[in-house]
């Protein structure tokens, strides 16, 4: 495990968001070797996920990362794209709202 991942600059509104939303958050940065930034656990679920911000891409070790996985796994830049990702909101009614 690596000692301090680089932890992009939304992370925070992101997981502020997740909890406010009734989710747990695990931060996961510091894994390494492409593993996704968070864990959300929500309704006995758990959702991985890659936060993003900004037009930054996956990283080598990202794209291999996941790749390699069988499992769920999403990338995110905002919030409100988290919420979309766990389930807790739809991107229709984020649309609607942006109107």
């Amino acid at each position: 495990m690596r000692l301090r991942g680089r932890v992009d600059a939304n992370q925070a509104a992101v997981v502020s968001a997740l909890r406010k939303a009734g989710a747990s958050v695990a931060i996961l940065a510091n894994v390494g070797d492409g593993f996704p930034d968070l864990c959300v656990g929500l309704r006995h679920r758990n959702y991985l996920l890659e936060v993003k911000d900004g037009k930054a891409q996956l990283t080598p070790a990202e794209r291999n990362w996941a790749t390699r996985w069988k499992g769920q796994a999403s990338t995110v830049r905002t919030p409100d794209e988290a919420l979309i990702a766990v389930g807790l909101a739809k991107s229709e009614d984020l649309l609607a709202r942006m109107k």
